[in-house]
């Protein structure tokens, strides 16, 4: 008897997030389409696959491309099967003052990060809403919270994309649809997109610490594959910027304001002529590894803040019935005081009314 292999699709798998997250499903037997813009990258990737016990697909398309996508989609489902899950990763981003961004690095920046996932979502919804199944998994940001200074395009982007899925996951409940779409939104992770971006800083950029290895994504993605969780904040530094947006956004800005700029750049100078991916796919294979291995780490817990939301839920519930409680028991003491003062006059011997 056959058993059906499960099949993901990943874009921006050349590099980075996608790749690890590429190959963590490989590792597991699963059939992997990678779709990025690199050939070099997409071959190195489909090496690393294989050579994990998984099943390869390389398909070079621009995520920025619709079209593109859509062939891509149909590919996939024509050369190994149904799509079990989709993972929207492709991003690129900009390192500048927005005063100093043009309007054509702006477009880019959306074509990519923001209309990318919606290309990929609906190249996936086009297959998997004629089986009624399936999973869709959209790479997010603590920045789709809390936007930082000097990667305005990229933040916009990623709070682009939350209200994106937040709207179409309201939709598929009301189709009482079956598929599952999930955001894992991101803290610093160490991959070559610090190498690769473009910037308009004499320094070179840099992850804002703590910094996790791409690998910690990979296993929250496939996680968030087999619970499909509304959304999961990756790592306590994603717990904690979200948090601090939503209680004290007012100091967020002010502290970002101070340390924006020394935590986003090095000491190193940057190249002002190196190439870079923003209209461009990156050079060469550089894996899923930025330059930022002895900094990061591998450990970083998938907080579901659904249980945050219970947990609040909870505690106001019994603090509402403990006030409750508390009215009940001084409305009763003093219903019990106001009746012993009533008795008290009323045991009260008559000679003594005037005595004086």
């Amino acid at each position: 008897m056959l058993v059906e292999k499960k099949t993901v699709v990943v874009t921006g798998a050349s590099a980075g997030v996608g790749r690890a997250i590429a190959v963590g499903f490989g590792k597991r037997g699963w059939q992997v389409a990678v779709i990025a813009r690199g050939r070099e990258g997409l071959e190195g990737a489909k090496q690393e696959i294989e050579a994990k016990g998984g099943r390869a697909l390389a398909i070079q398309a621009d995520v920025a491309d619709a079209n593109a996508l859509m062939r891509a989609a149909d590919q996939v489902e024509s050369e190994l099967g149904p799509i079990d899950v989709w993972v929207n990763n492709a991003m690129v981003t900009i390192y500048a003052s927005i005063a100093d961004i043009a309007p054509e690095e702006f477009h880019q920046v959306t074509q990519v990060t923001y209309l990318g996932q919606v290309h990929g979502t609906l190249a996936a919804l086009k297959h998997m809403r004629r089986r009624n199944r399936g999973v869709i998994i959209c790479i997010g940001s603590a920045l789709a919270y809390r936007s930082i200074p000097f990667q305005g395009p990229y933040c916009a982007a990623k709070a682009a994309v939350r209200g994106f899925v937040d709207s179409l996951r309201s939709e598929l409940l009301y189709e009482h649809s079956k598929i599952r779409l999930t955001m894992v939104h991101l803290p610093a992770v160490n991959t070559p997109q610090f190498d690769w971006a473009r910037n308009k800083f004499d320094r070179k950029v840099a992850p804002v610490a703590p910094i996790f290895q791409p690998e910690t994504v990979a296993d929250a993605v496939l996680r968030a594959v087999a619970e499909t969780p509304r959304e999961y904040w990756l790592g306590h530094s994603t717990v904690k910027a979200i948090i601090a947006q939503m209680l004290v956004p007012s100091w967020a800005d002010r502290f970002l304001a101070k340390s924006g700029k020394a935590s986003e750049t090095s000491n190193e100078p940057s190249d002002p002529d190196r190439p870079d991916n923003l209209f461009e796919a990156g050079r060469g294979d550089p894996g899923a590894h930025g330059r930022f291995d002895n900094r990061s780490s591998l450990h970083a817990f998938p907080f579901n803040p659904g249980l945050l939301r219970a947990g609040v839920a909870c505690a106001s519930v019994i603090a509402a019935a403990a006030i409750v409680t508390l009215m009940a028991a001084y409305v009763a003491n003093s219903r019990h005081k106001r009746s012993s003062v009533v008795m008290a006059r009323i045991r009260r011997p008559q000679g003594s009314i005037g005595r004086r």
